[in-house]
């Protein structure tokens, strides 16, 4: 079975939904008067469950894009460089950019895609983060939109993975070893 191997729930289904919609007033009231609609951008594949709650609760006219990156090519370490697997459809220029992320940890590979982002010369561009881990960081990122703080520990569930498995689990769990 898959939940068998969590050993602790650390984020319940009903504080993800209060989060979720908290996080909603939020972006809605910062965006309130925008020319166009929203870009909301989520970077693949974590945050999709995170980011279409999250569109749900944002009370303006918005359009959604999606993008992967990757660090870590064949490896399992990140080799520091961002590529680019699968780009965004439209152009962010001169638009008001909203960049989804489910969890912030050292922030190294985050802080690549932003500058990248801000490349494109949005017209605004501000990060929405569902988890943060603030004692893992080593590159500086900015969150304008956190869910919330958590302990540094391997967590899954809520579109968080670990090798592409437990995505689908309804809250945030701690895997066990």
């Amino acid at each position: 079975m898959l939940e068998t191997n969590i050993k602790e729930i650390l984020v319940t289904e009903e504080e993800i939904a209060k989060t979720v919609e908290r996080l909603g007033g939020e972006i809605t009231a910062h965006y309130q008067g925008i020319e166009r609609e929203l870009v909301v951008i989520g970077l693949l594949r974590g945050s999709f469950i995170f980011m279409a709650d999250l569109v749900r609760e944002i009370k303006l006219p918005l359009v959604v894009d999606f993008m992967t990156v990757s660090s870590y090519g064949d490896g399992t370490v990140s080799s520091g460089d961002v590529k680019i697997v699968m780009d965004l459809d439209m152009s962010i220029e001169g638009r008001d950019v909203l960049l989804v992320e489910d969890i912030v940890d050292t922030g190294n590979t985050f802080s690549k895609v932003i500058r990248m982002m801000n490349n494109r010369k949005p017209r605004s561009l501000a990060i929405c983060s569902f988890l943060n881990k603030p004692e893992c960081r080593t590159a500086e990122v900015t969150i304008d939109f956190c869910g919330m703080d958590i302990p540094n520990k391997f967590v899954v569930g809520y579109g968080l993975d670990c090798a592409q498995v437990y995505r689908n689990l309804p809250y945030v769990g701690v895997l066990g070893e």
